[in-house]
């Protein structure tokens, strides 16, 4: 077994995925990061190396591609196509892409290891899971390393693998598992936006105290292309000593890039149907969104452009005037992204949430408001006191919302400046309506290498030589436990909420619930109903939530299993006591106790949308 020679970071996006590294043998003073270029297929029989890999697969037809068409330097014939080439056909043949595979990780509503991808595919289509998908990146990102450093094996070297900070338990554990089956069982978490402010910190050689001081309140704006990540993280002291604290992260939004290029889409079909006269199929609607996403990236790229082309294949027709073709403008541009996903509203403004229909398509739960800048209102509202219990930074009296004090900003969303401009003179409107100071932005990120850059820095930080952002989890948890009330018609049994982990729990500790004793289950299918809240903070493990407001706690999707009997009979009630872990990999776990002989059982939180 190779020495462990390297921290690496592992940026595991909704739409790239980024590898980054820091020699740990190198001294404290000269930490220098370094992103691995990654090699891949951008079309058949063509390779290059890029400093991101696409997060998207590519299901072909048997007779779509050639023999030898899809070697890579490791493997004559990869188990999938995934990378730039995997966009690029996907594109023209979007019922055979899949996309958005981390965000189908958090999805509570399915099985994530079933082949479900891609989600609007016909039955002759070759379909794959959401867990499949993240497998594929890891082993693609793996398998890149061991290419590039064969005598250090990625398997041997501390791994990082970020996360966004709303990820639930069952996602985390599933990410987790992902990077187990390609190897990386050594793997641990980070959060995204911490990630971020690692790679901040790193990039300021030093210098990052002379710009945050003690009392302010870093706010973590992370747009990507699938979800929106808000993060506050407060700049605290001890022994005299500058030190970082997470103290709130928001839910999980799936709202970002994606959303943005759909809306496109829909502005553009609208154009052509009406230049046209003819409606647009679905699945030209779907290569329409993938011109979209290009066209928006290049101009936001290139100010002296004015406009973008536009291109849609027809079907059944000749190749000549088998298109049709308009254009993306800058002013619809600003019009449909600007002001319809950043709206200027009050800071008491809340997203829109509008009654559900019965029935709806298989899809992502996407957010119901595509206004990021009220999902940031509601976010800051809720979490107005987070930073009480630090004089420091604790908020003014009046004020309806936490009051950051500076802001950084992540995703590659927002390295459009309209958008982050945009962002930053709404906050320092609402701040300014409350008398407070405006935020200031801390510049220099590289916002679509700072989580990989910044996951590769928290390994050398793990190591003692850094400073280290105070974390732990993201939520408080609770765990549903059913009253033996005698039955009462027409009412269910009560439940009460558990306190199993209190909010800011630390990795690597455990605890055991106070003087509790429990009757549990065996050998029988039994379900346990967890939720989380981002708000209280003074629960602490053991304690008992006999009511509670929808604000306060969210239920978290149902688990069910059956646990192993070990010489119980089943249906046995076996009396036990909880105990409950954040492990050193940053996942979360539950177990019962015997109070007879001290048999132990997992309560795993990988299991989502079992059948009853």
């Amino acid at each position: 077994m190779s020495e462990v020679r390297y921290s690496v970071g592992i940026d595991l996006g909704t739409t790239h995925c980024v590898i980054s590294y820091v020699d740990l043998q190198q001294s404290d003073d000269d930490v220098v990061l370094t992103v691995l270029p990654i090699p891949q297929l951008i079309g058949p029989g063509m390779i290059e190396e890029k400093p991101q890999l696409a997060s998207f697969t590519y299901l072909p037809h048997s007779a779509e591609m050639v023999e030898g068409a899809t070697a890579l330097p490791w493997s004559a014939k990869p188990d999938y196509l995934v990378g730039e080439i995997a966009r690029n056909m996907g594109s023209k043949t979007p019922i055979r892409l899949v996309a958005s595979a981390k965000s189908w990780l958090c999805h509570a509503g399915v099985d994530c290891k079933q082949a479900i991808l891609p989600a609007e595919a016909p039955e002759d289509v070759q379909r794959i899971s959401p867990f499949t998908a993240s497998k594929a990146y890891l082993q693609h990102l793996r398998d890149a390393w061991n290419h590039r450093f064969p005598d250090h094996r990625l398997e041997h070297q501390d791994v990082t693998i970020t996360v966004p900070a709303s990820f639930d338990p069952a996602a985390r554990e599933l990410t987790v598992e992902a990077a187990r089956s390609v190897g990386l069982g050594q793997a641990v978490l980070l959060e995204e936006p911490q990630a971020a402010l690692y790679s901040w910190i790193e990039n300021s050689e030093g210098d990052w105290r002379n710009h945050v001081s003690v009392g302010d309140v870093i706010l973590v704006i992370d747009v990507g292309g699938g979800t929106t990540d808000l993060s506050l993280i407060a700049v605290t002291e001890q022994d005299g000593n500058l030190q970082l604290t997470r103290v709130a992260v928001g839910d999980h939004i799936l709202l970002g890039g994606d959303n943005m290029d759909l809306a496109l889409a829909y502005t553009i079909k609208a154009k052509l149907e009406q230049e046209g006269g003819k409606k647009l199929e679905s699945w030209q609607l779907q290569s329409l969104t993938h011109a979209c996403r290009e066209a928006k990236e290049k101009l936001f790229n290139q100010a002296d452009l004015s406009s973008m082309p536009i291109v849609v294949a027809s079907r059944g027709s000749s190749l000549i005037g088998g298109t049709l073709r308009t254009e993306l403008t800058r002013d619809e541009l600003n019009r449909v992204l600007v002001e319809g996903f950043l709206p200027h509203v009050p800071v008491q403004e809340k997203p829109v949430v509008r009654p559900r229909s019965g029935l709806r398509s298989a899809g992502l739960p996407y957010a119901q408001d595509a206004g990021i800048t009220r999902h940031l209102a509601a976010f800051l509202s809720r979490q107005k006191d987070a930073t009480s219990e630090f004089a420091h930074a604790a908020n003014a009296e009046h004020a309806s919302f936490l009051h950051p004090t500076a802001v950084l900003f992540n995703g590659g969303v927002l390295k459009a400046g309209e958008l982050s401009e945009r962002l930053m003179t709404i906050l320092n409107n609402w701040l300014q309506t409350e008398q407070a100071p405006g935020a200031r932005l801390l510049q220099g990120a590289d916002l679509d290498l700072a989580v990989a850059r910044g996951a590769a820095y928290y390994g050398f930080v793990r190591k003692g030589k850094g400073v280290r952002i105070k974390g732990g989890t993201a939520a408080s948890y609770y765990v549903g436990v059913e009253s033996a009330m005698p039955a009462v018609p027409g009412l269910p049994p009560e439940v009460e909420a558990l306190c199993i982990a209190p909010f800011g729990m630390e990795e690597g500790t455990e605890q055991e619930l106070p003087n509790d004793e429990f009757g549990l289950i065996i050998g029988e299918p039994v379900r346990f109903r967890f939720f989380a809240s981002k708000t209280r903070r003074d629960d602490q493990v053991g304690s008992r939530l006999e009511s509670w407001s929808d604000e306060e706690l969210e239920e978290l999707d149902e688990i069910e299993i059956v646990l192993p009997e070990e010489g119980k009979a089943p249906g046995e009630i076996v009396p036990v006591h909880l105990s409950s872990s954040v492990t050193e990999v940053g996942t979360l776990e539950l177990k019962a106790v015997s109070n007879r002989d001290d048999k132990r059982w997992k309560i795993e939180f990988d299991v989502r949308g079992m059948e009853s």
